[in-house]
């Protein structure tokens, strides 16, 4: 039976607190698909429940045109997923294709309540729960480009310089540059907190026999 306008607010906001729920735990431990991603992920397959059920009162089989819209737009969104050694990028973005078409469907079948709402909750979760997402203390994954002259002691020297600063090395690739002098790719994972890159970067300009200290952003 098809829910009234009350439960069609109330499903689609519980399933945004409840997916919220998942994606702040992800969130503090440093994950791609964090909260903005899950909440999005969570009302979409909500907003597609509810239009199924609008579109069958009608006697009408919307499974198969729903289920080829969730499958054609998972194309669509790994076209903007960006992988790069350890991140992922632009999950949000295709979590947020994926919602859209969610709302394509909802619109298309005349469920335009249900469309409303899940419009108002996603544009609130990209422009309102960005700025929540930079005060949430996590772990992220950083890349870190060093080149300079030397051996394994500068190594062991830029290793003691991460941990002091709270952070950890979980990948490296070196490039032989000339006689003694390399260009090295960390991996880092450091607690987003403000002014910790520029710290490391000091203290890596500090050490004898470095040369140029570059963080890879996109």
């Amino acid at each position: 039976m098809m829910p009234g306008l009350e439960q069609i607010g109330l499903r689609l906001l519980a399933a945004a607190l409840l997916s919220g729920i998942i994606g702040y735990e992800r969130e503090l431990h440093g994950r791609a698909a964090g909260l903005r991603t899950t909440i999005l992920v969570g009302v979409g397959s909500c907003l597609m429940m509810l239009t199924s059920l609008a579109m069958a009162e009608d006697g009408a089989d919307p499974a198969r045109i729903a289920a080829q819209v969730v499958s054609g737009i998972g194309f669509l969104g790994a076209g903007t997923i960006i992988r790069f050694r350890a991140s992922v990028r632009g999950l949000t973005t295709a979590a947020g294709l994926w919602s859209v078409a969610g709302v394509g469907l909802a619109v298309g079948s005349g469920f335009y309540s249900a469309a409303f709402i899940t419009t108002a909750i996603i544009f609130i979760v990209l422009f309102a729960l960005s700025h929540l997402e930079g005060r949430i203390k996590r772990s992220v994954f950083h890349s870190l480009s060093v080149e300079l002259t030397g051996g394994m002691d500068q190594l062991c020297k830029i290793r003691k310089i991460f941990t002091d600063v709270g952070g950890e090395m979980k990948d490296l690739e070196m490039t032989k540059k000339g006689q003694n002098r390399y260009l090295i790719d960390f991996q880092l994972r450091l607690y987003n907190q403000p002014g910790k890159e520029e710290r490391i970067s000091t203290m890596l300009l500090e050490l004898p026999g470095v040369h140029s200290v570059h963080w890879n952003r996109e």
